[in-house]
């Protein structure tokens, strides 16, 4: 069992590893056509033209900008929900809606997508008549509902985690219930609501559309990293070409961004961890 174990470990080490090979080879070759300076700070995304210019910046706006307005959705509920099931929910309650926001983990993106087109979007027209079809902030509710599971099991792991002892100390020099669980949680769950938001597919790429805009105007429409390499990918380019090559350059350059986000969160995770522990 020991060796098996080793070797289901070493699995998704080599899998992480080969990722990153994968990724950095592929971004090696498109470096080699175009430049970083042009790549990271030009505002024109249109590798399908000719002739073709890839500015990253219109779908790094793009990205943010669902992601930032997902975590605004996503954070007061989650933190909320999370702070009720762990201070305030009676057991037999707790063990209902528990199990019913991890429902909301389990639907695939594409789901919320749909509904995303379907549902939210006419809602949003019928208030705002000048929001485009496709917009960023359609995506962003979407998203944010499906970041909401990740928040609030956050929040309740981490309110859990506080020791008695520290709790009655804290009350004892004159602080709130509340002050006592949020301050542990907020900016932990802020990172890793972003991160996760950041890597969305397919829900972001129905609702918040293909068109690369440099705006922060969440009512047009605009197109993210994630939709950007599926557009790529299922589009006619050939393989070999810088065109293609970019997949391997948007990729890396969203995989080296969650991943520090990831690492900034969990280090935050761990501070807490020790001062409570």
């Amino acid at each position: 069992m020991r060796l098996l174990s080793f070797v289901f470990a070493l699995i998704s080490i080599l899998t992480t590893v080969g990722i990153v090979v994968v990724l950095a080879t592929g971004a090696g070759r498109f470096f080699q056509s175009v430049s970083p300076r042009e790549f990271f700070f030009s505002t024109d995304w249109s590798p399908a033209y000719d002739p073709p210019h890839f500015g990253i910046v219109p779908l790094v706006c793009g990205t943010l900008l669902v992601a930032v307005g997902s975590s605004i959705v996503a954070l007061p509920l989650g933190i909320l929900t999370g702070v009720y099931l762990s201070e305030y929910a009676p057991p037999r309650l707790r063990g209902l809606l528990k199990p019913a926001l991890e429902l909301l983990a389990g639907i695939p993106s594409v789901v919320y997508g749909y509904v995303a087109l379907f549902l939210v979007t006419p809602t949003l027209k019928a208030i705002i008549h000048s929001i485009d079809t496709y917009n960023a902030l359609s995506a962003a509710i979407v998203v944010g509902v499906m970041v909401l599971p990740l928040v609030a099991s956050l929040c309740e792991d981490a309110i859990a985690s506080v020791p008695n002892s520290l709790r009655e100390a804290a009350y004892g020099l004159g602080s709130t219930k509340r002050e006592v669980t949020l301050k542990v949680v907020i900016s932990a769950s802020f990172i890793l609501a972003l991160s996760r938001a950041i890597g969305e597919t397919m829900a972001v790429s129905l609702a918040a559309g293909l068109t690369p805009n440099v705006t922060l105007n969440p009512l047009q429409t605009v197109q993210t990293m994630t939709a950007a390499i599926v557009n790529l990918a299922s589009g006619d380019l050939s393989s070999g070409g810088p065109s293609y090559e970019a997949i391997f350059a948007v990729a890396a350059t969203l995989f080296v961004i969650t991943f520090l986000m990831n690492v900034v969160a969990n280090r935050l995770v761990r501070r807490f961890r020790t001062v409570y522990s």
